[in-house]
């Protein structure tokens, strides 16, 4: 059985005209729903994340000023949202339904955080619609375990992992690995312990060669107990930010490879939704949903 987390909390309404689709984090487990693709049964509210798990990754000072709601204008900018109560809250939640995911995908293999996926935070501050580095905290609370010794990240948001990548530069325990567009967001980039970084309008055979390229080599040199799979859909050729080439067939098909090798190698994953801003909601959802299906037919 897949476990998805999903609660209210994901679905913050934003004030009118912000670019960010919150409406996706509705959308997509409503569709997976009505297909039949997932029961209610799968779904699991998450349980909010504890202080203390929070800042075994970030700062004191930095969660009790996002508590206290005592950014400055030039921090609340970065983020990419205006501060509220609400908002912080959404990330707390959005970061135990993560925790609560290493533990599902230990037992049956994959579990799933429809949202998450926050690559952009830093220990000490938030970036780019990201408060809490949701991936940091779940593989800190992972590697508590006794059987989690070695951690794989494989972010293949269009966007660096800047965040996870300065996070974990001096701890050999999460190796971290993202394939992102070259010329995009963030201008500066950090060092993850391996970058691919993709020219714009890049197709589908040329991004899955270097996807499959690289799996079969880090696999087998990372030898992970855990991997965690920021699954972003802004490399479609649709979508506005993104400037790759992918198209949905294509984005569908990298899932497939990055389940099938996991489930190959009887690597549990925990897979969080990340990034997808196309013009169109139907665009955004169906790829997302593709992560969802692949997911299954990998694993079940």
């Amino acid at each position: 059985m897949m476990y998805v987390a999903w609660n209210k909390h994901y679905a913050h309404q934003l004030p009118a005209g912000h670019r960010f689709p919150m409406e996706k984090y509705t959308l997509l487990p409503e569709q997976l729903l009505y297909e039949g693709t997932i029961s209610k049964e799968n779904i699991f509210a998450p349980e909010r994340a504890t202080y203390e798990q929070v800042i075994q990754i970030h700062e004191k000072e930095y969660v009790q000023k996002l508590q206290d709601l005592k950014l400055t204008r030039k921090e609340e900018r970065a983020t990419g949202f205006p501060l509220s109560t609400r908002l912080v809250e959404r990330e707390y939640f959005i970061t135990g339904g993560t925790i609560q995911c290493v533990d599902f995908a230990r037992e049956y293999g994959v579990a799933a955080n429809v949202a998450g996926g926050t690559h952009h935070a830093y220990r000490d501050r938030g970036e780019g619609f990201c408060l809490f580095n949701d991936i940091a905290v779940g593989s800190m609370y992972a590697l508590e375990k006794k059987d989690v010794n070695q951690i794989l990240v494989v972010d293949l948001d269009v966007h660096q992992g800047n965040g996870t990548a300065k996070i974990f530069e001096k701890d050999p325990r999460v190796f971290t690995f993202s394939m992102h567009g070259a010329k995009n967001y963030p201008l500066h980039k950090e060092k993850s312990d391996r970058d691919v970084e993709l020219q714009d309008g890049i197709k589908d055979d040329a991004y899955l060669s270097l996807l499959r390229e690289n799996l079969e080599e880090l696999v087998p040199m990372v030898k992970p107990d855990l991997i965690f799979y920021q699954s972003g859909v802004d490399i479609l050729s649709t979508d506005k930010l993104g400037r790759l080439g992918v198209s949905i067939p294509g984005c569908k098909e990298r899932d497939k490879m990055v389940f099938q090798t996991s489930r190959k190698n009887n690597i549990p994953v925990v897979f969080n939704m990340g990034g997808g801003y196309s013009e169109k909601l139907t665009a955004i959802v169906e790829a997302h949903a593709n992560t969802y299906r692949m997911a299954l037919n990998s694993y079940f």
